[in-house]
């Protein structure tokens, strides 16, 4: 009996002792899950589904950079202003464009000779910068045009010269790469009239060159033309001959037609909004704008 008895005492302490084992290993299930090192996380994971969504961007927003290339010599397109930053025409709408668009603004003055190279290298987003579409349609994918254009000659009021035909034996500056100078390509017989065609780097040296008498005249886009003579203290007169018309537009990579087409609407956006004729009437003073026209 007294063995019996030892027998069963020993059997309950072993079953009790096992019990107790087991408690243990069963603790760290119910244990409270560990607090992120990163506040943020902890934010993030009780903020609500429909918080999340309304800190989302709009629908149409893009996000990062918008490079615009332009040539800064090029008033009132893009340029240097007095306080040193760049301005313009063009760089006022494309700054608006990309605040609509969600995207980071940034202005890259380019040498204009090399567009093709700095736009194929993506160090630009786009080309704006009274660019002209005609003859270049298939070579980018394009906005609708914003800006009709002519290409015309710049002369000094007190040249003597009234048209065309007295340029034949002048001296004319055109900007390198420029639709003046393609204009004048395509018609060799005024061209070869010329004493001499020689390109320019901007027109800010041009007409440093036409005030001093080094050239007879420039062959240039008419809007830039305009805003040249109204801003400088010298006479200059634009020929009643018109080279050639055209119509500006904004030039992407040809396989860049996504962002193009969201600049496309956030333009007819602000046509109709009112915008672009405010912008357009500070810089012309008239909404010279085709954009929903």
């Amino acid at each position: 009996m007294r063995k019996l008895a030892v027998l069963l005492a020993l059997t309950l302490t072993v079953s009790v002792f096992a019990a107790g084992c087991g408690d243990k290993e069963e603790a760290p299930a119910a244990a409270p899950a560990e607090t992120p090192a990163n506040s943020e996380e902890v934010e993030a994971s009780a903020t609500p589904a429909a918080d999340k969504e309304t800190a989302a961007p709009a629908s149409d927003a893009v996000g990062g950079s918008f490079i615009v290339g332009f040539d800064q010599d090029f008033p009132p397109m893009g340029f240097v202003g007095d306080d040193g930053e760049f301005t313009g025409f063009d760089l006022e709408m494309a700054q608006e464009v990309a605040k609509r668009l969600g995207m980071e603004y940034v202005p890259q003055p380019i040498a204009w000779d090399s567009k093709d190279m700095e736009l194929d290298a993506g160090t630009i987003t786009c080309i704006w910068n009274g660019f002209t579409m005609n003859g270049r349609e298939a070579n980018y994918a394009w906005t609708d045009p914003y800006l009709n254009n002519k290409q015309v000659f710049v002369v000094r009021k007190d040249s003597g010269i009234d048209s065309k035909e007295g340029l034949a034996g002048k001296v004319v500056d055109v900007q390198a790469d420029s639709s003046a100078e393609a204009a004048l390509n395509d018609d060799p017989e005024l061209s070869g009239s010329f004493g001499q065609l020689q390109a320019v780097p901007d027109y800010n040296t041009a007409f440093m060159d036409l005030e001093s008498g080094a050239v007879d005249a420039i062959a240039m886009d008419s809007v830039v033309a305009d805003y040249q003579i109204a801003n400088r203290e010298n006479n200059f007169v634009v020929l009643d001959d018109v080279l050639a018309t055209e119509e500006y537009g904004i030039a992407f990579k040809k396989d860049n037609t996504e962002l193009r087409d969201k600049v496309q609407a956030t333009l007819e956006e602000m046509a109709a909004d009112g915008t672009t004729a405010q912008i357009s009437t500070k810089w012309f003073g008239s909404d010279i704008t085709t954009i929903g026209k």
